[in-house]
């Protein structure tokens, strides 16, 4: 199914009815009429918006009906945090999470989920807010593991790691300042949050993890990129389990 949504009417209706959107864009100047409701509606569901010429959502619109006013909606329905556990409890398995912090770049996002299903993790735990979201390139990026991986959109992370904590699970969070992950005790339930591309982890969120871990880094660079690290801890976890 498309990944947008043209017209004024159609994103105010896809607002009024919950739609899942990732983002909205509004044509510089377009921004008056029936446009400031939709600003007005969006800034209150947390939705973000962005400001952009027309001649650039001309591009991007699909039937050329756009009226300055385009939103990207989710290619897929997200899950809940329930369907994970209850993934989880079916296969007799100790819980395995990944959690992401404000991931941007949806080919990382897909990438994730795509190693997230080859290390067996029960899903993915994504904000609504600041990250990206199911939009079709993350889909295409995921190589078809969308379809096996509940991945979660949530409001709070902090809240549903504490969700998390209250059903067993430890949670890791990757930090350069952590402890080497291979000496690290990744077995039982556990939850991996991986921070954003640039900024890694919140400070308020790394503060709710239980433990931090750092991969050895041999090189010149400091840094893998998000989606690298993520199938690294990923798979010390595979590892760990499987002794």
């Amino acid at each position: 199914m498309s990944d947008i949504i043209e017209g004024r009417n159609p994103v105010i209706e896809a607002l009024k009815a919950d739609r899942e959107i990732e983002k909205i864009l509004i044509a510089k100047g377009a921004d008056n009429g029936s446009a400031k409701k939709i600003i007005a509606m969006s800034k209150d569901k947390g939705i973000p918006l962005q400001y952009v010429e027309k001649q650039f959502m001309d591009k991007q619109s699909i039937g050329a009906a756009h009226q300055g006013v385009i939103a990207y909606v989710s290619a897929y329905e997200y899950a809940e945090i329930e369907d994970i556990v209850f993934k989880a409890k079916e296969k007799n398995e100790d819980l395995f999470v990944i959690i992401l912090d404000s991931i941007e770049d949806p080919h990382n996002l897909g990438a994730v989920i795509r190693s997230a299903d080859a290390a067996g993790a029960h899903g993915v735990i994504i904000p609504k807010r600041r990250a990206a979201g199911l939009t079709s390139v993350a889909v295409k990026a995921s190589a078809g593991a969308v379809e096996y991986v509940p991945v979660v959109r949530v409001p709070n992370l902090i809240y549903a790691i504490k969700q998390l904590k209250d059903l067993g699970v430890w949670v890791a969070a990757a930090d350069m300042e952590g402890e080497e992950l291979f000496s690290a005790n990744m077995t039982g339930k556990i939850a991996l949050v991986i921070g954003n591309e640039g900024k890694g982890i919140s400070k308020l969120l790394k503060e709710t993890c239980d433990f931090t871990v750092k991969l050895p880094m041999l090189g010149k660079i400091e840094s893998l990129n998000a989606s690298a690290a993520a199938a690294v801890l990923m798979y010390e976890v595979v590892r760990q389990r499987s002794k």
